[in-house]
């Protein structure tokens, strides 16, 4: 039987957040988020990780210690069982709030229980009332960290403190693989691709344009990593999709975009770049997955060509010039075999978490003469999303807003990825929560 992982419980009363939290560590949405108080009233588990620290995340439904009701007498009784065997115990409260008497009672029970417990003061991101800030000490609580779990802000740095004392695992790709949807226009070589990635016949290549009809998926393994690829049916633009079965395999593939990873756009070096290729690379960038600009059938292109085609790639899909370009024939079987490792690099850059400290350490280095970036920090990751508190309000001016994306890049390194960058300008400078 497997070792049962650590578990960290988060408590508090009815409508600080518990929920949009747990969701924000799990990167799920397994918890129903809602205004209406009490939403949650069993415990909801969830196995995640961070920084290769593997834990088990309890949520619980909101306490009031000494509420007899039924309903709240039995989320007690259920948030106690957790408690019992925590390794960690979260005390979330709302730090746009007095600090109320279920607060008080309920942080007098948790510091009898003598386990680990650190005070998250919720929805910090529109500024903590510092008249507020002695009554959160009040609650004879040490560890206290401010924090938006509706926006990421100071999260990284509060789940690395309470998994602290969680021994680190060799970092590992998701057990289902990495998930490769392989898209294109028909009779792209899409299907023979995936015959060349796999080594098998497994899907019908045929001259016909439009063969494939269904989705195929298909496993391999490589270098100790698992793949999961899928060949998608070739995709027509609407008018051209009169068939229903046509139609339904474009809401198929479509699907599997969402579903995907990373995504391969498959386009013919012998047709060159077309419309259609910019429409289905825009479905890819606009469901925020990784991609990869795949150029197939080099073989009947004659040699010295290959910056002049990858240039007119570039000019067609603007929208993608943080996609690689690869050349390949998939009938010959050259370049192939440099997918993989591709793949691999996008898969991770559009996994990764950046710290707000080095985030914060980031933003110093940027010549950046539009606004006062005042802080930044990574909401969420697929694809990776910025959060920056500035002091002032709107987006960022295009050539602004292209210059922190590059910057980012060249910082971190996030390859075939897109990224997005979210404004926070009501924030002031003496409203920054200080981050531990």
């Amino acid at each position: 039987m497997p070792n049962k992982l650590p578990t960290i419980v988060i408590v508090g009363r009815p409508n600080v957040g518990k929920s949009t939290l747990f969701n924000r560590i799990t990167g799920q949405r397994r918890a129903i988020v809602g205004d209406e108080p009490g939403i949650t009233r069993d415990r909801l588990h969830g196995a995640t990780s961070y920084e290769g620290r593997r834990f088990e995340l309890i949520d619980t439904g909101g306490i009031v210690v000494n509420d007899n009701e039924y309903i709240p007498s039995q989320i007690l009784k259920q948030a106690k069982v957790a408690l019992e065997t925590a390794h960690h115990v979260v005390f979330l409260v709302d730090g746009r709030s007095e600090i109320t008497s279920s607060d008080r009672e309920l942080a007098a029970m948790l510091r009898k229980l003598g386990k680990p417990i650190t005070l998250a003061v919720n929805k910090a991101d529109t500024g903590a009332k510092e008249s507020l800030v002695h009554d959160f000490y009040s609650l004879g609580i040490k560890d206290i960290f401010p924090i938006s779990a509706e926006h990421g802000l100071g999260i990284d740095e509060f789940v690395n403190h309470i998994t602290e004392g969680i021994p680190e695992e060799p970092p590992e790709l998701p057990e289902r693989g990495i998930k490769v949807a392989i898209i294109g226009r028909p009779n792209a070589g899409k299907s023979t691709l995936l015959n060349a990635l796999t080594g098998e016949e497994r899907a019908i290549v045929s001259p016909i344009a439009g063969t494939t009809r269904d989705s195929i998926d298909e496993t391999v393994e490589r270098d100790g990593t698992k793949f999961i690829f899928i060949d998608t049916a070739g995709i027509r633009r609407k008018g051209k999709t009169k068939l229903m079965a046509e139609k339904l395999s474009v809401v198929m593939a479509r699907r599997n975009i969402r579903m995907a990873d990373v995504v391969v756009v498959v386009m013919d070096a012998s047709e060159g770049v077309l419309g259609l290729d910019a429409t289905i690379a825009g479905y890819a960038h606009e469901g925020g997955r990784s991609v990869i600009l795949c150029v197939n059938k080099w073989d009947l292109i004659s040699t010295g060509k290959k910056k002049e085609f990858e240039e007119n790639v570039r000019y067609h899909l603007k929208f993608l010039d943080y996609a690689p370009v690869v050349f390949l024939s998939a009938k010959v079987g050259t370049g192939v075999h440099k997918l993989f490792g591709l793949i691999k690099e996008c898969y991770e850059s559009a996994t990764k978490r950046v710290t707000t400290g080095e985030l914060n350490r980031f933003v110093e280095t940027l010549d950046f003469d539009e606004r006062k970036i005042l802080y930044m920090t990574q909401a969420s990751v697929r694809p990776p999303s910025f959060v920056l508190f500035t002091d002032k309000a709107g987006p960022l001016y295009f050539s602004n807003e292209r210059y922190l994306t590059n910057q980012l890049r060249k910082r971190f390194g996030f390859v075939g990825t897109p990224i997005e960058l979210k404004i926070r300008g009501r924030a002031r400078k003496k409203d920054r929560p200080a981050l531990k």
